[in-house]
């Protein structure tokens, strides 16, 4: 079983939010990605892929993406990422999910000894920043959420399990000071962090590090040449 990962297809099959208009960067993009998915994963394989997955304003709308995965190999694994408007309650996102496609929300699921945890994450305030009201008040929602889901990854896992979290949000500030989501991630000892989020040509990050005996892996598509990263763990 090997593990890949990509984020931020930002697909839109019908047309109306073409990824093209951003640069020729997103030129045939989604041709590139299923290409380099036939030639890479199995039916053993998972494939993780950290949110904002369609343009779709409405589960029904999302049905029409859901065919870019037709043919394609592997478990996919999601989480819901700023633009997945679509999302609704995650028993109606798992209900229109085809075989082999899970949704993480909050929470978590295991394959073999892989443990796969999700949720969407929120801005990181850089140092003597202050957070809107609004978005403190998400924030602080979304540490929660973060705890719960470890916490149910906790339960579950045993000896030799291997956790890797996705997040769509980048747990970091641009700095990468210290903050609660790492607090968290070391505390509850993640193995590796799957996010997307950053997109264009000015992001100024690398596409992996390792930090405090943590793995950070950033997969938006652009960033990554619409080929898929292989999770080494």
């Amino acid at each position: 079983m090997k593990i890949y990962a990509i984020a931020d297809l930002h697909l839109s099959l019908c047309g109306q939010k073409p990824m093209e208009v951003f640069g020729e960067n997103w030129d045939n993009y989604t041709e590139i990605i299923r290409e380099d998915w036939k030639n890479k994963v199995t039916d053993e394989d998972i494939v993780l892929i950290a949110g904002d997955i369609s343009w779709a304003m409405k589960l029904e709308e999302f049905q029409l993406d859901l065919k870019f995965f037709e043919g394609l190999k592997g478990k996919k694994v999601f989480i819901r990422g700023n633009h997945d408007y679509w999302w609704d309650s995650i028993s109606k996102v798992r209900n229109a999910l085809e075989k082999d496609m899970y949704a993480v929300q909050n929470d978590c699921l295991k394959f073999e000894n892989y443990i796969i945890c999700g949720t969407r994450g929120w801005i990181v305030p850089e140092r003597n920043q202050t957070l809107s009201d609004d978005d403190q008040k998400i924030y602080n929602r979304e540490i929660e959420r973060t705890i719960l889901t470890l916490n149910a990854m906790q339960k579950i896992r045993q000896e030799n399990d291997k956790v890797i979290f996705m997040i769509h949000y980048p747990p970091f500030n641009s700095a990468r000071n210290q903050n609660e989501f790492l607090d968290l991630f070391e505390k509850y000892k993640v193995d590796v962090v799957v996010y997307g989020h950053l997109h264009g040509k000015h992001v100024k990050t690398s596409l992996y590090e390792r930090r405090n005996d943590i793995d950070f892996y950033l997969t938006s598509t652009d960033q990554i040449n619409h080929k898929m990263v292989e999770i080494k763990i």
